[in-house]
């Protein structure tokens, strides 16, 4: 390859092909700029155009960011705030209640996708996902003061599918991110945005848990109350879609389309590779394929892809449904406590998961991302093998808890009151004497804690220690997020050049089946049959998937990798 001062456009040349709906020529001068993730560009582009590039793909950042932090912002008070609009509400239908996000998710991904690619633009979709997300947001909020209280678990539903509708933008984030940049940017990008969408789960229930000495209800006299019911359910929500807000001004100041174009030709000759343990993936390959030669991606290789992702976020979904639920019965936690304390423990599960990314965009300059991949499983497999119950232990039944609180009921009627009354069919004057009596209620808080005596599985399951529920939740905050990231890297190589919008619709749309139907499952398999059975059964479905992975190892490799094996020499 020359070296860079050669490979520049004279001064003066024409090089509106490069970008051809941009002014190349707004800043004189022209380098081959580096890249935010390490690895040298492929691309020669003016330095306002990298910058204007790097912003928008940022914006992209904050984006999956706001999407992951509408999600995770009620996750540990979702149960709670749920009883509270219903008593008679189940883990049942608290299964559907969060799937109904990805299930709104899933009819919009697809269709913002195919959005973005018919009109070649990410803004419009953008904008329009995220006003709906805005709006829903405070539906959640305002489910409370619509009428007809037997319906509000419903309107719950309704609203939870909005926000995810709204979240159907995913695909298009995604896309965007993949069309600009290289491949040799691509993982780093990957990673990074993935990082993003872990902050989001780790802001998410950590604002939530710092919400929760609000209380429900507030007590204030405050008119403004009436109109802005701030509480511990609904402060999360009114901060989402004020997060959103800003995300609508950022996308349409800040935010620029942009499609990277490489060098126009293929070099298969040279030497380096991004993967040492895969030598035919050459560092140099660039994203476009030479004129009259066509190599479609392995379809093969996509259906397990998404067979995979199904898999990753079927998983994490039941891992994020049960966790509220599971505390409560286990350690008898209040739906307050469990508040607090499963939104600090996921806080702490993103944390880790950001350190993960960081270590994912070193490692997959070394190792070969379907060995991360296959490690990422592995992690999820013995998290929950780690939470499977064992020993003597059985959890506290679910009792209402006695307060010290009395009351006394005294009637007194003493004395003689002559009625009329039938004896033996006869009319007769009799003294009826009342009696003096004293009935002494214990109240309860209302607010049972412990395994649902309801639940038969809970007298006869051992309890999971609270050592145990820790352990195995660091282990899937170590592969939950490996295993997300390298999927997405994967399938994005494995497309190729051509705009991706459609097929990361239907990424996005598998993940969101599988967060349809994994809350689903749980809420059933768990109520019936306990954690040990939901847990074994998860397990299984983990190892199938590693062995899925193994099997098909050699057809999971990048669309240059394919187009060099399948393309004339």
């Amino acid at each position: 390859m020359p070296e860079a001062e050669d490979a520049f456009p004279s001064e003066g040349a024409d090089t509106s092909h490069i970008y051809p709906d941009l002014d190349v020529n707004q800043e004189s001068g022209l380098e081959r700029s580096g890249t935010p993730v390490g690895v040298p560009s492929t691309v020669i582009e003016p330095p306002n155009v990298y910058k204007s590039r790097w912003r928008s793909i940022r914006v992209m950042y904050l984006t999956m960011f706001l999407s992951s932090v509408s999600f995770s912002i009620c996750m540990s008070s979702i149960w709670p705030y749920l009883r509270m609009l219903d008593r008679s509400a189940t883990t049942a239908f608290l299964g559907w209640v969060v799937a109904a996000y990805s299930l709104g998710q899933l009819a919009a991904s697809p269709v913002f996708g195919a959005w973005a690619t018919c009109r070649r633009r990410s803004r419009e979709p953008l904008v329009v996902s995220i006003v709906i997300n805005i709006l829903a947001n405070l539906m959640y909020a305002y489910i409370v003061d619509i009428p007809g209280a037997a319906y509000r678990k419903y309107y719950l539903i309704v609203a939870r599918a909005l926000i995810g509708f709204g979240a159907g933008n995913v695909a298009v984030v995604r896309s965007y991110t993949s069309g600009a940049t290289t491949i040799k940017e691509r993982t780093g990008a990957m990673a990074s945005m993935s990082a993003c969408q872990a902050t989001g789960f780790i802001l998410g229930p950590g604002i939530q848990a710092m919400l929760v000495p609000l209380g429900y209800p507030i007590k204030t006299s405050s008119d403004l109350y009436k109109y802005l019911p701030l509480n511990l359910y609904t402060a999360p929500v009114f901060l989402s879609a004020v997060l959103g807000l800003v995300n609508v001004v950022l996308l349409v100041v800040v935010f620029r389309e942009h499609t990277v174009v490489d060098d126009s030709d293929l070099d298969f000759s040279r030497g380096g590779s991004v993967n040492a343990d895969l030598n035919e993936y050459d560092a140099h390959l660039q994203d476009t394929t030479p004129l009259g030669i066509e190599v479609k991606p392995d379809r093969i290789a996509v259906l397990v892809l998404l067979f995979i992702f199904f898999i990753v976020l079927f998983v994490f979904s039941i891992f994020e449904t049960i966790a509220t639920p599971l505390t409560m019965d286990e350690y008898a936690w209040t739906e307050e406590q469990a508040s607090l304390y499963v939104g600090i423990t996921l806080a702490v599960a993103g944390i880790i998961a950001i350190v993960v990314f960081i270590l994912i965009k070193i490692l997959s300059r070394k190792l070969n991302e379907r060995f991360i991949l296959i490690g990422g499983f592995i992690f999820v497999l013995a998290g929950f093998i780690v939470y499977l119950p064992w020993g003597p232990a059985r959890p506290d039944v679910e009792i209402a808890k006695l307060t010290n609180s009395s009351s006394a009921s005294v009637t007194d009627m003493s004395g003689m009151i002559m009625e009329e009354v039938e004896v033996l069919g006869r009319n007769v004057t009799a003294a009826v004497t009342t009696i003096k009596t004293t009935v002494t209620a214990h109240t309860t808080d209302l607010k049972p804690a412990g395994c649902p005596y309801y639940f038969s599985w809970c007298l006869t399951t051992p309890k999971i220690f609270i050592e145990q529920y820790f352990s195995g939740t660091f282990l899937i905050a170590v592969g939950y997020p490996t295993t997300n990231v390298m999927t997405y890297t994967l399938f994005s190589k494995i497309l190729g050049p051509k705009p991706q919008g459609i097929m990361m619709g239907w990424l996005t749309a598998s993940g969101s089946l599988a967060r349809t139907l994994g809350p689903i499952f749980v809420s059933q398999f768990y109520q019936n049959l306990g954690p040990r059975w939901t847990f074994s059964i998860i397990a299984g479905v983990v190892v199938v998937t590693i062995g899925v992975i193994i099997g098909m190892f050699k057809k999971l490799v990048p669309y240059q990798v394919r187009w060099k094996r399948l393309s004339p020499r």
